[in-house]
């Protein structure tokens, strides 16, 4: 991935409108009936629960200081945690995207049930200090005491930060360690990781049309006892774009309550057995409302997800 665009300030405000509408047609959400509700799955690791819709930060919460701009972020996060949600993903990356989440952490009082999930991506060596030092700086944009989750990103330097973040854990410094990849990106190498390291997760994309995951490093996952992380679930949103030009099944309604092609989509995707957690990301109120909506209700099972698979790929 190249750094994110910065979103315009002009832009922030032609969306503002829609951060408070409900979607038509939205199903109850975590916040009406309880999160409870919410489905979760448990980390391998630890047996520790976590909801399988989770929020991603890329592109979206890169806002830099538009006082506007954050405080439409931070009202995304208030609806993501009302809703039932926890994980939110970042890294140094995303441009301002672990100070907006920071700001709207500080904003919601501390209080907020986050589970932290950021990641180290820098040029190192075995040994150099500039890992921890950008850990630190990441922790000190969210303001939080430590995180949840520390991922080495697209493994870059992987030999020199996983050492680093096994160190860390062993500490007591982070919980969980983990590595990503994106795109369908250096999966030999990610899958001789997931073999040969004692990693807490994985992180990867897969949605309906990015499937690659699901021939070995899914099927290894489980196997290793490996929670996984699904990124670009939407493929920043062109996927979604390209569904929307026709009509969601009547049976994913009736056999699955899907109230769109988003729900639609993180259904399939949270459904399969060795996957944790998706984390969409979006800047809007209504449609992270309804992303949580999809860990409401029935899930499909494997022949209910063939025909969902079959059914997007022929449109």
């Amino acid at each position: 991935m190249h750094s994110p665009p910065k979103p315009t300030r002009r832009a922030f405000l032609q969306r503002l409108p829609l951060l408070a509408a409900a979607l038509p047609g939205t199903r109850a959400t975590a916040a009406q009936t309880g999160a409870a509700s919410v489905a979760t799955k448990p980390i391998p690791a630890t047996g520790e629960s976590i909801p399988v819709v989770g929020l991603g930060s890329w592109i979206t919460f890169n806002v830099g200081n538009d006082p506007l701009a954050l405080d439409a972020c931070t009202a995304v996060m208030r609806a993501f945690f009302d809703a039932g949600g926890r994980l939110i993903d970042s890294s140094p990356m995303y441009g301002s995207s672990q100070a907006t989440i920071g700001f709207g952490l500080a904003r919601l009082g501390g209080k907020a049930p986050v589970f932290a999930a950021d990641k180290v991506w820098i040029s190192s060596s075995p040994g150099d200090k500039r890992g921890p030092a950008q850990i630190d700086a990441s922790a000190r944009r969210w303001g939080v005491p430590r995180f949840d989750l520390l991922q080495v990103h697209n493994l870059l330097d992987w030999e020199a930060h996983l050492p680093t973040l096994l160190a860390m854990k062993a500490a007591g410094h982070v919980r969980y360690v983990g590595i990503t990849t994106s795109e369908g990106r250096r999966h030999r190498e990610m899958e001789t990781l997931l073999r040969s390291q004692p990693l807490d997760f994985v992180q990867l994309t897969y949605n309906p049309l990015d499937r690659e995951a699901e021939q070995r490093l899914l099927p290894l996952a489980a196997e290793r006892g490996i929670a996984v992380i699904a990124n670009r679930p939407f493929r920043e949103g062109a996927l979604l774009q390209a569904l929307q030009r026709h009509p969601l099944p009547a049976w994913a309604a009736s056999e699955l309550g899907c109230d769109g092609w988003a729900q639609y989509t993180l259904k399939f995707i949270v459904s399969h057995p060795a996957v944790t957690c998706a984390i969409p990301a979006t800047s809007r109120v209504a449609h992270v409302r309804q992303n949580l909506g999809a860990a409401l209700g029935p899930m499909p099972d494997a022949a209910l997800r063939r025909r969902m698979a079959a059914h997007v790929a022929a449109l």
